[in-house]
């Protein structure tokens, strides 16, 4: 096995309520299996919709509704689009984007595997992922101690990190997401902008990893 390249990271900035980020969840999992003992891959939370404060309007909500059926479409990831989103749903993604930042303070091997599980729980099971309470839910399914998990989701550290990681994206020059930005040392630049296909990411991956 190769040993990991210190000086070489791949930086994944994402949101957990981005659809485009669900059609990516799949290749994302299959890349860190297939780069795994030879690159560093971390998750960095993007910062779709943080603190939104008004529910969405009908419109709105068939724009959103039209993207998920496009990533479907293309992706092929489940969606369940009857009842998503109901009247008086405030679509506010920096409490579940928090709440990987708790998993990530807690137990950081389970981060991208807690990212996943909000991804999978908003999508397809229609649970309102920007409630603590429900996050915890979901957190606890992964073994996490709940009063732990709640002591560090109302923190104001916990509340500030999640604040620069957002900030950490606007900073890199971050517009959309799913983003792949690969760091060198101190030198970093955009890999991927938006949905792309494993067989198109992987040649992009290796000419940037592998030895010349």
């Amino acid at each position: 096995m190769q040993e990991i390249n210190q000086n070489k990271k791949l930086w994944y900035f994402a949101d957990p309520m981005c659809s485009w980020c669900w059609g990516f969840a799949p290749t994302i999992e299959a890349t860190r299996q297939r780069y795994a003992g030879r690159l560093t891959i971390e998750l960095i939370l993007g910062g779709l919709r943080p603190g939104t404060k008004l529910p969405i309007e009908n419109q709105q909500r068939q724009d959103i509704l039209g993207h998920w059926h496009n990533v479907q479409r293309i992706t092929g990831q489940p969606f369940q689009f009857e009842g998503a989103m109901p009247e008086g749903f405030i679509y506010d993604t920096e409490p579940a984007s928090r709440g990987v930042v708790t998993v990530s303070t807690i137990a950081p091997q389970l981060t991208f595997p807690f990212f996943l599980a909000i991804q999978q729980a908003f999508y397809v099971n229609q649970i309102d992922v920007t409630k603590s309470e429900n996050l915890l839910q979901l957190a606890v399914g992964l073994e996490i101690d709940p009063e732990q998990f709640l002591q560090v989701f109302m923190s104001e550290a916990t509340k500030q990190q999640t604040q620069a990681n957002f900030n950490q994206a606007r900073q890199w020059g971050i517009d959309g997401f799913p983003s792949l930005v690969i760091q060198n040392k101190a030198d970093h630049h955009l890999l991927v902008s938006g949905y792309c296909p494993a067989e198109k990411l992987y040649p992009k991956i290796d000419n940037l990893i592998e030895p010349a």
